[in-house]
């Protein structure tokens, strides 16, 4: 006997609605103007701080717009084909995000060493420009963005790419003054190296998170083997067994489980209440709520008819 339900709009389900989708649209076109504001400052001055900031917002707008392609499947209704739609599109195009941004910054940081020894003069006042270009329009986007950044994995990859590249702006900034009221030329190789380094940790925190959905562990913050503990204290549950947990997009853990009961739940019609006592159970008791759950419910002498792989 198994039981799932219909639950309330989720955080990523609020993010396909047609507001956040215009501010994707919004913030992609901001950001694509970064791009080229900043192409055409590298060209022209030769900054390496503003070619990999140049880079890190083509990454930015290429993330937006999966970010918005997302957003329109996430909406397409379940089939019998695809039983959960496209939920999880936003994990697999904020994983994408997170692998490019993890290669620009390898890039960042060999072009930068290949400068340090030999570092080209540039037009400080130049770079300067170009960089207060990019900040104006990197802050324009983070607001657009601000409000919705919560929504789920995509949303929140979306906002942190836009605020890292308005943080790697401010660095090209930085080395444009130092350039301009020292002449320290190394200042740039230096800018360059620093958005390198805001990019790895980034990227390797939506590696983990987004890898850790795929795989399908337990959601973060719930300890399965007190939801057990817990279920064995129900009255007339004898075992619990095949407990599962996993996160099928931003605000959707599931959980499944194989519940033993005594014989006379299922011959004085008890089991329909006991099914209920679970899913309240898991529902409400949990640091995680698990909303959609399903129970195989059992009676002592199934174990027998069981495959070896249910433990």
């Amino acid at each position: 006997m198994s039981a799932g339900h219909d639950h309330r709009p989720s955080p990523d389900e609020a993010a396909t609605e047609p507001n956040f989708r215009r501010r994707l649209g919004i913030a992609f076109a901001l950001v694509l103007s970064i791009v080229v504001a900043q192409a055409v400052g590298a060209w022209l001055t030769g900054s390496l701080a503003l070619l990999v900031d140049v880079v890190h917002s083509l990454t930015d707008a290429i993330g937006l717009l999966v970010a918005l392609v997302a957003a329109v499947l996430m909406g397409r209704p379940a089939s019998s084909k695809r039983t959960w739609g496209f939920r999880r599109i936003e994990v697999l195009a904020a994983l994408g995000q997170a692998v490019l941004l993890s290669g620009v910054s390898v890039y960042a940081l060999l072009e930068a060493l290949d400068r340090w020894a030999d570092p080209p003069e540039l037009p400080g006042s130049e770079v300067l420009v170009f960089g207060v270009i990019g900040l104006v329009l990197n802050i324009v986007a983070i607001s657009v963005l601000a409000s919705g950044r919560g929504a789920n994995f995509n949303m929140r990859a979306a906002f942190l790419e836009v605020l890292m590249d308005a943080l790697g702006t401010l660095a090209v900034i930085a080395s444009a003054v130092l350039i301009m009221t020292t002449g320290f030329q190394r200042a740039d190789t230096i800018a360059a190296l620093a958005i390198a380094l805001m990019i790895i940790p980034r990227a390797a925190l939506l590696i983990r998170e987004t890898t850790s959905v795929l795989m399908e562990f337990t959601p973060k913050g719930l300890d399965l083997d007190q939801v057990r503990a817990h279920i064995l204290e129900l009255e007339h549950v004898r075992e619990v067994h095949d407990l599962h947990a996993s996160t099928i997009a931003t605000g959707l853990p599931v959980l499944s489980a194989h519940v033993v009961l005594d014989d006379e739940c299922f011959t004085d019609g008890h089991a329909a209440e006991m099914l209920a006592q679970l899913q309240d159970c898991v529902a409400a008791h949990f640091t995680v709520s698990i909303e959609h759950s399903t129970f195989q419910l059992e009676p002592p002498d199934h174990a027998a008819r069981e495959h070896a792989a249910h433990a």
